[in-house]
């Protein structure tokens, strides 16, 4: 009886012991020196794409940094993006005047942002105020991700209520359907 239970026993270590994993040990995540050449950060998640546009907050002398909002020849004057048809998703041909707007308000942690989604009149009134805000949301989304906060943001939709068209073209349609980036004071 003695032999069977120690049988029996051993067979139950024996058991447990194939069963046992052994812990995995997990490295941390890799660390890139960006003071070496080639290291750091890429400009641009999407490839084939360059990096971010350099934005000059300012000229020198010109006191604010705010005074590039209205530079006819700096990046950060353009403040409309447009949407194609029924879409809200931002078009490659505005990701750099987005970005541009992001890092002025990464800069500019003072500063704030009031985002105006706009649609044509084409579609119920309930349906263009909801697409306004998936286009206003889209662009905030975005510069939030490149590092804008937040609470510099407001987002909010118009409907059809604000055009910069009143024909019934496809080219005035094409006008009304944007996002305007208003900073603090202009709204």
């Amino acid at each position: 009886m003695r032999a069977i239970l120690v049988t029996a026993l051993t067979a139950a270590a024996m058991l447990l012991a194939a069963c046992a994993t052994t812990p995995e040990t997990q490295s941390g995540a890799g660390v890139e020196d960006a003071t070496k050449p080639g290291g750091g950060a890429k400009p641009s998640a999407v490839p084939g794409k360059p990096g971010v546009a350099r934005v000059e907050a300012g000229k020198p002398g010109a006191g604010s940094p705010f005074a590039a909002l209205k530079d006819p020849n700096n990046i950060m004057s353009r403040r409309s993006v447009y949407f194609d048809y029924d879409q809200y998703d931002i078009k490659d041909e505005y990701r750099k005047v987005v970005e541009a707007h992001a890092k002025f308000l990464r800069e500019n942690p003072t500063a704030k942002m009031l985002i105006q989604g706009n649609a044509d009149e084409r579609g119920s009134r309930e349906y263009n105020v909801g697409l306004g805000q998936r286009r206003s949301d889209s662009v905030k989304k975005m510069l939030t991700i490149l590092g804008a906060r937040e609470d510099q943001i407001e987002s909010v939709s118009l409907g059809e209520e604000k055009p910069s068209c009143n024909e019934h073209t496809e080219a005035c349609y094409a006008k009304n359907r944007r996002d305007d980036m208003l900073y603090s004071g202009e709204y």
